[in-house]
């Protein structure tokens, strides 16, 4: 092996290490602290079992797997389809070949060059810039457009069984303001990702790593001041009794609550919502506008939930291991971008040799003047598609981990208005009014369900009734 093989397969190495360091780490902190058990301790006569049959009619029952019967069949086909798509355009050289075309027919230089002169320095950043942005721009709506078609169905669906309120121009306006969305973090992320690949060609997984770090984080800070507001307009929750109650309940929690926000879910849809985004200076409680027609102590119950994510600091904590695991990711994803192997296959030239000296010879710093590679920006498709399957295939564990920390949440709220009762009637409300699946199978468990069915959480209610010695609550029917 040359010496300069060997300098080659040091940052490999090196990024493998933390890559294996990184998710190593995500798994002991996943190990850790989940709470797998949200309520310890012996139960006397034992844990309740879920049984829809107990709260649940038949109509109701039957109403929730016709439901669930009918917007399967959209949601699962648009997720096949949109991994095919995706798929497709990075792991086949028809991404590169797309972007060639999209990007080639929409760039227009100012000032041409002369002859067979090459772009100055500028102009060539600004071309790469501009590829980028085009590419990113081009690619996600080209996705968004493959599922636009099992969004129209599963909207039908939700129309059908009384869920959405939408007129199809406002639900139309929404997508564009999703794709607007998608377009600008989209861009920034992988703007930033590739002037890191240019600027470290070797070693350019150390500064993705830091970045994706720092750029979920960021993120996840701002997103409830700048996202949210472009779905949804937001007031405080009115004087009165249930402002002051709740406000006094949050108070007696220990956790400092400023304001109660409302959002105008009902332009949209019919379904009852409560949740809790943001940490520090943006952290915010907000509930449907929804749910102030459920009676107060309902109200209560389902804030208390809330306020247990807000004591715990769900989100900070779920945004902080989100961005340990972006970091691993980073440095996995450079090791597969760097394959000669892979890039071949998505039809993008491996990493050329350093660009010609002489008076044509790029001025910018050693190594950009390299071509191909992970620097190409025809590599964006690869990027997508890596970015898609690695989302996959981390979503079941997401998912797990999600149901336990809503289950902590609920056990949070018995402990605070210590009402099982309540909590069974707003679970049963919440079930009934959303159409929730009762019975969910192991797919959508490993697929959708971030938090437990209803049924699971009325029986939890009814375990902690009898882990407290107090009356529990009896069957709703």
């Amino acid at each position: 092996m040359t010496e300069r093989s060997k300098a080659g397969g040091r940052p490999r190495i090196a990024a493998s290490v933390t890559a294996a360091g990184l998710f190593g780490a995500v798994a002991v902190v996943l190990a850790m602290t989940t709470p797998w058990n949200p309520l310890p301790g012996h139960v006397p006569g034992g844990r309740v079992e879920p049984d829809p049959a107990l709260d649940f009619s038949p109509s109701e029952i039957a109403r929730s797997k016709a439901f669930d019967s009918a917007v399967n069949p959209p949601a699962y086909t648009g997720l096949v389809v949109g991994l095919v798509v995706i798929f497709a355009l990075g792991f086949t050289p028809l991404g590169a070949r797309f972007i060639g075309w999209v990007t080639t027919r929409t760039h227009r230089r100012p000032h041409p060059p002369r002859g067979d002169d090459p772009p100055h320095p500028p102009e060539r950043l600004r071309l790469r810039l501009w590829r980028i942005i085009v590419a990113t721009m081009a690619l996600t709506t080209v996705l968004r457009v493959a599922g636009l078609p099992f969004d129209v169905w599963s909207e039908s669906v939700l129309r059908r069984y009384g869920l959405s309120t939408q007129s199809w121009p406002s639900w139309l306006v929404d997508q564009l303001k999703s794709l607007g969305v998608t377009w600008v973090i989209y861009t920034i992320a992988l703007l930033l990702l590739y002037s890191v690949v240019r600027r470290f060609p070797r070693y350019w997984w150390t500064g993705a790593a830091a970045g994706g770090f720092l750029l979920v984080v960021l993120v996840s800070f701002i997103y409830p001041i700048a996202v949210e507001p472009v779905f949804n307009k937001f007031h405080s929750l009115p004087e009165g009794r249930l402002r002051t109650d709740l406000l006094a309940m949050a108070e007696r929690d220990g956790v400092p609550v400023e304001d109660v926000l409302v959002a105008d879910a009902s332009r949209r849809t019919t379904s009852l919502n409560a949740y809790v985004s943001g940490f520090g200076s943006t952290r915010r409680i907000v509930l449907y506008d929804t749910l102030l027609k459920s009676p107060p102590a309902r109200v209560e119950s389902i804030v208390a939930h809330e306020l247990g994510h807000a004591k715990r600091d769900d989100v900070l904590y779920g945004t902080l291991v989100g961005a340990l695991g972006i970091a691993g990711a980073m440095c996995l994803l450079y090791l597969l971008m760097t394959s000669p192997r892979l890039l071949s296959r998505a039809g993008v030239a491996p990493t050329g040799p350093p660009a010609p000296t002489g008076p044509r010879a790029s001025t910018g710093p050693p190594g950009r003047g390299r071509s191909g590679g992970a620097a190409d920006p025809r590599s964006i498709a690869l990027v997508l598609a890596l970015v898609a399957a690695g989302t996959q295939v981390g979503a079941p564990v997401q998912n797990l981990v999600s149901r336990r920390i809503e289950a902590r949440a609920d056990a949070h709220a018995l402990n605070l208005t210590r009402d099982p009762a309540t909590f069974v009637s707003m679970q049963h409300e919440l079930s009934v009014r959303n159409i929730s699946d009762l019975n969910p199978d192991g797919m959508e468990y490993l697929l959708w369900l971030t938090h437990p069915s209803g049924p699971d959480r009325i029986a939890m209610a009814r375990t902690w009734a009898r882990m407290h010695h107090v009356p529990e609550p009896p069957p709703l029917r």
